[in-house]
């Protein structure tokens, strides 16, 4: 198979073009390499997808292309130099498009979605990121429009986590699990904890690719509960039987610890109700379409091994060991 990564340079793309070089496909990844470096063994292509011409220098047809896009722009362009030349079509969208983040168990098929973008909004990054998900709105429309459904493979990707994630989502987990000692976890047990790895990922696309796949699916694997995320975390760390202290989500709040990522965050905890549906999503019909989840602990130790080889790659996040440290004094102290 001839296929073509508009982007794969950077994170999931990068997995992509690995794993379909290592499938035996004939890979070309066209970005403009600023923000990450080509897979070996993958020929680069230098393009600027700013200008409505920039991939004239992709010759010939695809038997398939994966787009990462988040520019409506970008995607219309794709769409108009390409369109009569690609086979099949995937476009990694995001779980962002989706309206309704209090209900769970959603599905792809049936979920409401968020308004398109305003036309004069085109790159939802920096100060524009409210724009996210309405922006790949708009990418899901121009594909689909301009490709025809039958061709195009839409994957609603969730949080993606593995090897080469720089957020400090996940990796935090794994760094803190594995230090070990008094552990403050959020919420409750119960809560759910939805993710997908990256390698995973990747070969469902490639997979999508090889079989002509089409059709709109949440790209992510099946919730779990948060107490059972965190012990399966420790476990594939070597560190079994975590010590945990669980603290709601009102006192968590009051004590300026935030949700999801960034400084003094507790990352992949969201505030219910109103999160209840962000991370619980019905993936059956994405398991039934190939998607196949590895064990978290395979994950956990890819992470772990990838931030011991760049140990100044992951981004700074979550509660620092002092901050962590007070919270839990104030949470056993107030009841003395």
């Amino acid at each position: 198979m001839r296929l073509l990564i508009l982007g794969g340079t950077v994170f999931l793309g990068r997995a992509i073009a690995r794993h379909a070089r290592d499938a035996g496909h004939d890979v070309t990844a066209a970005a403009r390499g600023v923000t990450g470096t080509p897979v070996d063994g993958v020929r680069f292509v230098r393009v600027d997808r700013d200008d409505p011409d920039g991939l004239a220098d992709l010759d010939g047809t695809y038997d398939a292309v994966v787009d990462v896009s988040r520019r409506p722009s970008h995607v219309r362009h794709a769409v108009a130099a390409l369109g009569d030349r690609i086979g099949h079509w995937s476009f990694v969208s995001t779980g962002s498009v989706y309206a309704d983040a209090v209900t769970p168990g959603q599905r792809a098929a049936t979920a409401p979605l968020v308004d398109p973008a305003p036309a004069d909004v085109d790159d939802p990054s920096g100060d524009r990121m409210e724009w996210y998900g309405p922006c790949k709105v708009t990418c899901e429309s121009i594909l689909r429009d301009g490709v025809g459904a039958d061709r195009a493979f839409i994957c609603r990707a969730g949080l993606i986590v593995g090897a080469e994630d720089i957020s400090d989502r996940f990796p935090y987990w794994v760094r803190r699990l594995a230090t070990g000692g008094e552990v403050l976890a959020p919420g409750t047990p119960d809560e759910p904890v939805q993710f997908v790895d990256v390698a995973d990922l990747a070969a469902w696309l490639v997979r999508a690719a090889e079989t002509g796949l089409a059709g709109t699916y949440d790209g992510v694997g099946p919730a779990l509960p948060r107490g059972r995320f965190l012990a399966e975390v420790a476990a594939g760390l070597g560190r079994p039987d975590p010590e945990l202290t669980w603290v709601d989500q009102e006192f968590l709040a009051k004590h300026d610890v935030r949700p999801w990522s960034g400084e003094r965050s507790l990352p992949l905890w969201l505030p219910l109700p109103e999160y209840g549906g962000f991370m619980s999503r019905d993936v059956s019909e994405s398991l039934a379409a190939g998607l196949a989840p590895r064990p978290l602990a395979e994950t956990v130790r890819d992470t772990r091994q990838w931030m011991t080889d760049h140990p100044d790659a992951v981004k700074a996040g979550g509660l620092a060991p002092g901050e962590e440290t007070k919270v839990l004094r104030e949470w056993h102290g107030r009841l003395a």
